[in-house]
């Protein structure tokens, strides 16, 4: 894989040259020191890859010419994150650790002991930061697809709301959770085939509270042990989806 990466927005799939944005410009030339001549991935997030040799470096409106372009294929499966915002920057290390897991989805969650509470543009803010965040881990690790960061959400609606999904899984240090790979297999025994939908809650330092999961048990949940150990959160999420995903990919 080429050292340089670039994200885009061509107005067409088969651009013959790609200007890149400012931001895209400067970290290109300025902070990742490529040449012109050098060859650079642009890059969609929604999978289209632009294979490019860099023509001009200016720092503010870089551009690419367009060797030929290459469509990548999706996991086949899709997994989504329901994160209770966590104190501090750790969303940021949760978001970039699931996109180089290759998480389609990030839902940042207000439960009943988040201690990180955001309203209007101070979520807003927040929303652009775990973005750039994204596209920041998708250019290291060469993931061509961004996941989808939606709205700050309440963590009991959200659990409710919850549809579509082969499967609920929510995180527990309470008696009676059960092994993923007990669960994944109880699946695979009954539907011939192996989940194509999931979807992981991860509470906030101190976990849910007992009344929110019990409304996720009712909601359809499937209470999972991450071990004997109390585990922090933005452990917790990069443990629960490589586990989650190693299995997904070898079912």
């Amino acid at each position: 894989m080429p050292d340089f990466r670039a994200h885009c927005s061509p107005a067409t799939t088969e651009p013959v040259d790609i200007t890149l944005s400012s931001d895209e410009s400067h970290h290109l030339v300025a902070v990742n020191r490529a040449r012109v001549g050098d060859t650079v991935v642009a890059f969609d997030g929604r999978g289209s890859e632009w294979i490019c040799e860099l023509t001009s470096d200016k720092k503010n409106a870089a551009v690419l010419k367009v060797r030929f372009r290459q469509k990548a294929k999706p996991l086949p499966y899709s997994i989504t994150l329901g994160q209770a915002l966590p104190k501090g920057p750790s969303m940021d290390a949760i978001v970039r650790k699931a996109t180089e897991i290759g998480v389609a989805r990030i839902v940042p969650l207000e439960s009943e002991r988040t201690q990180v509470h955001l309203d209007g543009d101070r979520s807003d803010k927040k929303i652009d930061k775990w973005q750039t965040a994204a596209l920041e881990a998708a250019k290291q690790c060469g993931n061509p697809f961004l996941p989808e960061i939606t709205p700050v959400q309440k963590a009991a609606a959200f659990m409710e709301s919850a549809r579509d999904y082969d499967l609920k899984l929510i995180a527990s240090l309470q008696p009676g959770a059960v092994s993923l790979k007990g669960v994944l297999a109880a699946f695979q025994a009954a539907q011939k085939r192996a989940p194509k939908k999931v979807l992981w809650l991860i509470g906030p330092e101190g976990d849910f509270t007992p009344a929110e999961m019990s409304l996720s048990r009712s909601a359809g949940f499937e209470p999972i042990t991450l071990g004997p150990l109390v585990l922090r959160c933005e452990t917790a999420a990069t443990y629960a989806l490589s586990v989650l995903s190693y299995e997904l990919q070898n079912a």
